[in-house]
């Protein structure tokens, strides 16, 4: 990601906190990264996780469909069967 392109907040969050400007970049690169990450990858993802912690899938299901609903950029709404065909295929 060309530091560029988000400098300023680079240089903001180098003004308002203890953050360096390397620490700075690399913490707006993680979160750049974080909103970046394909759809069927975070629902893959995020499946493993609540499932090591002892969700059931109907469970996790409708978690995934609240979580993906409040993404900066939400994907269309998912329903239990499209998220179902993500994870298992």
């Amino acid at each position: 990601m060309p530091r560029g392109l988000y400098a300023d907040l680079v240089e903001h969050l180098t003004r308002t906190t203890p953050l360096s400007p390397g620490e700075a970049a690399r913490v707006v690169d993680e979160v750049v990264a974080y909103f970046a990450e394909p759809v069927r990858d975070y629902v893959r993802r995020r499946h493993r996780e609540l499932q090591r912690s002892g969700h059931t899938n109907d469970q996790i299901f409708r978690a995934l469909g609240a979580e993906l609903a409040q993404r900066r950029f939400a994907p269309p709404e998912l329903s239990p069967r499209q998220l179902r065909r993500i994870v298992y295929g």
